[in-house]
């Protein structure tokens, strides 16, 4: 195999359907997802059961069955297959047929004969057309009773009888057994992988898990196997690996709180349990940011247009260069709200985007209009600071990664907010810059900061660790260029004083 098909098995799954999803292909699906694979199906039969039992089957025509088969595997290279419900004696033999034409890689058959439940899901006189069936396969997964059924004998009642019984299965059909304890009594459940021809048998031990939800549990592991051995090219690492994935699943299993019978077992438990790592991660990778900028924005704090913006004492030609500036800044800083909205992965976040990109223009025409002329609102050039902070910010838009976007937006909501708010601490009612306090230090804007950190912080949580130090270094050069345009009146009024003397 090459190893782009090593990493990514192409597995295609045959059996039954389970509304509910814990079984069967529903089932199938996830567990070759869970486990590395590319999932297909072919549907053998249509169940209508639920957790507490099947209602209903029935068999579309067996010739509907070899067309999905046929059109899967003259399009797609087949890497595994994983047999289950068969249901009667046609559709095995249509398996039969294609099995014996396309010669897949990996075959897992899985005997389907009965549900957990209890329901029958093969019928009677199927039973000798699936014992003919197991030398087309490499890998039969039966659970005790169908242990017992395919070799003609009593259900196993001891490990050893079991072991005995998968040995004879295997000698007599020439096929691998994974004969399976989970029916056994006992704290530790085993299971064994049986070669053929008196080959020494490899055994699987795992705690047993305090669980009614076992649902579609045989449906899982056999789907789990065949994807991990087309990974892996080895029997007992793909058992092994599945085992401790099953052992897991089983474990939050509860947790889905699925039908009120014998619930499914939970196949993505791994990538939630990561999910959720991830997402409660989130506040403290904003803080990190935070933190990390601590210098800069001291900096900040103790800039002269800063400290004399607080105070009142601010020359009002360098507040109004700012404001000029500004203005020009949340033109293009709107843009790159915009851009936010449409990258959002939900609603909620889009709407809260856009809502900043209206709000931008408010300001604009409202709070930036009670300092300056409307004439002059938009008239003056964008300074090198200005400029530089707005190509930071729709570079960050253009490249469209949204979480990377998040993180360089944020601190112009975080920073101006954190100076507002203790700045209006030094506000009097005449205070020739209160408008502007007010605005960056009210509970609206507060309220907008907080679900900005909380939007910006779960984007970044949720992507790789590339993409979480691009973010952070974005963060970090928004907060440096949020210094410079606070410091750039200050800058500019002295350097026109040194022109203005000089000779």
């Amino acid at each position: 195999m090459t190893a782009g098909r090593t990493r990514i098995p192409r597995v295609l799954s045959i059996a039954g359907t389970d509304p509910t999803g814990g079984a069967g292909i529903q089932a199938d699906l996830k567990s070759i997802a869970a486990n590395g694979g590319y999932g297909m199906a072919a549907v053998t039969a249509l169940v209508a059961q639920n957790t507490q039992g099947v209602r209903a089957v029935h068999a579309p025509p067996a010739s509907f069955l070899a067309a999905q088969l046929d059109a899967v595997s003259d399009d797609v290279d087949i890497d595994a297959v994983k047999i289950g419900m068969l249901f009667d004696t046609d559709v095995i033999d249509v398996v039969r047929a294609w099995l014996e034409r396309t010669r897949p890689p990996v075959v897992v058959l899985d005997p389907v004969m009965v549900a957990t439940s209890g329901d029958r899901l093969l019928t009677a006189d199927a039973e000798d057309a699936l014992r003919a069936l197991l030398p087309l396969a490499d890998l039969v997964t039966p659970n005790v009773p169908e242990l017992a059924v395919l070799a003609g004998e009593p259900p196993a009642r001891t490990w050893e009888a079991l072991l005995d019984q998968a040995a004879r299965l295997a000698c007599d059909a020439g096929v691998s057994v994974l004969a399976k304890g989970g029916h056994l009594a006992g704290d530790v459940v085993r299971d064994a992988l049986v070669p053929p021809c008196e080959l020494e048998p490899i055994v699987f031990s795992s705690p047993r898990v305090d669980t009614t939800a076992t649902h579609g549990t045989g449906c899982s592991l056999s789907s789990a196997v065949a994807t991990l051995r087309a990974r892996t090219g080895r029997w007992d690492t793909a058992v092994a690996e599945a085992k401790e994935w099953l052992t897991r699943s089983l474990t939050q299993a509860s947790a889905l709180k699925v039908g009120r019978g014998h619930g499914p077992i939970s196949h993505f438990a791994d990538l939630w349990e990561r999910a959720d790592a991830r997402v409660s991660d989130a506040p403290a990778l904003a803080q990190q940011w935070w933190d990390s900028t601590r210098d800069v924005r001291e900096e900040t704090d103790r800039l002269d247009f800063v400290v004399q913006l607080g105070s009142g004492e601010l020359n009002r030609d360098a507040f109004d260069w700012y404001v000029a500036q500004d203005a020009l800044y949340l033109r293009d800083y709107s843009r790159a709200l915009s851009a936010a909205a449409a990258l959002a992965p939900t609603a909620r976040e889009q709407a809260f985007w856009a809502r900043g990109a209206h709000t931008c223009v408010a300001i604009e025409i409202e709070l930036h209009g009670s300092y300056l002329p409307p004439a002059e609102l938009f008239a003056a050039e964008p300074s090198p600071v200005t400029t530089a902070y707005t190509d930071h910010l729709l570079a960050a838009a253009a490249r469209g990664d949204y979480a990377v976007l998040c993180a360089a937006i944020l601190p112009c909501y975080w920073v101006y907010h954190d100076v507002g708010t203790r700045l209006a601490d030094q506000r009097t009612a005449d205070h020739p810059y209160g408008a502007w306090l007010d605005t960056y230090s009210d509970e609206t804007f507060a309220e907008a900061t907080r679900e900005a950190v909380r939007i910006a912080s779960q984007a970044v949580a949720a992507a790789d660790e590339r993409t979480r130090v691009a973010a952070a270094r974005a963060f970090e050069l928004s907060t440096r260029h949020e210094r410079d345009f606070f410091a750039a009146p200050s800058s500019l009024l002295e350097w026109n004083k040194v022109a203005a003397t000089a000779p």
